[in-house]
């Protein structure tokens, strides 16, 4: 049956998974917009719940489980970015303890601090999976990793990926634990170059916000690492931060 009204209930019910944190949250299911996307949440065994299928736009096989077909106009109303790509899949969140990681000897873990813009998180996510990151740590974070713009801005690269959330002082432990090489991007007169430093050894590298940096909790923690620059100004925007760093230690891992 092909649904056509704004006021069925399974329109009303996907609408308010894709507007409201807390209801996406409580409902223990998200929202995936798109083909590419669709298909990387399948590929790493996310398990579906249903799919809203526009026949107009969607031109490829069917997915596998409970398909509602709808008309153009509530694809376009429910759909985040329009009328593109014809499918929206609902799917169940994955739950990840910290505690339960067991990182390889060489490996390399970014850690983000109280993150709150999605945008920037799914760029963030974007670069760890595009260069071989091994883990993304949100600490202390604000952000909803299932929020659809972090999907949307990551192209789904959140689903290949090991993503945690804990508190700064759980995240310490863990790499202490684990004995990796914390390094802190906190500008004072220790600091250096980040092409100075080894990442070919088990290493993790601490962002903080674009306003404030790290906060005082991690002073003193790491050795204090810096990306050197010619201009004038003296910081970039996070995301961009996070791609040279990873893109660093790909590099250096790679010879």
């Amino acid at each position: 049956m092909l649904i056509e009204s704004f006021q069925n209930e399974k329109v009303k019910h996907v609408t308010k998974l894709l507007t409201d944190n807390r209801f996406r949250k409580k409902s223990n299911v998200f929202v995936v917009e798109g083909q590419q996307e669709n298909e990387r949440a399948q590929q790493f065994g996310f398990e579906s719940v249903e799919f809203f299928i526009c026949e107009n736009i969607f031109q490829k096989k069917l997915p596998t489980g409970k398909v509602h077909l709808v008309s153009d106009k509530v694809y376009e109303k429910i759909a985040y970015r329009g009328s593109s790509e014809g499918i929206i899949g609902v799917y169940k969140t994955k739950e990840a303890d910290l505690s339960s990681f067991k990182p390889k000897e060489d490996a390399t873990i970014i850690i983000v601090e109280g993150v709150e813009k999605p945008g920037n998180l799914g760029a963030i996510l974007r670069s760890c999976e595009a260069f071989g990151v091994d883990a993304l740590i949100v600490s202390d974070g604000k952000t909803d990793f299932y929020n659809p713009n972090v999907i949307r801005s990551s192209v789904g690269c959140l689903f290949g990926m090991d993503v945690f959330q804990a508190e700064n002082q759980e995240t310490l432990e863990f790499l202490q634990k684990n004995n990796f090489n914390i390094y802190t991007t906190i500008m004072d007169e220790t600091s250096e170059d980040l092409y100075k430093r080894d990442f070919k050894q088990k290493s993790a590298v601490l962002f903080g916000t674009e306003h404030s940096g790290l906060s005082d909790f991690w002073i003193g923690k790491g050795k204090n690492t810096l990306i050197p620059m010619s201009g004038s100004i003296d910081s970039l925007n996070l995301s961009n931060a996070v791609a040279i760093t990873c893109y660093e230690t790909l590099k250096q891992k790679k010879g």
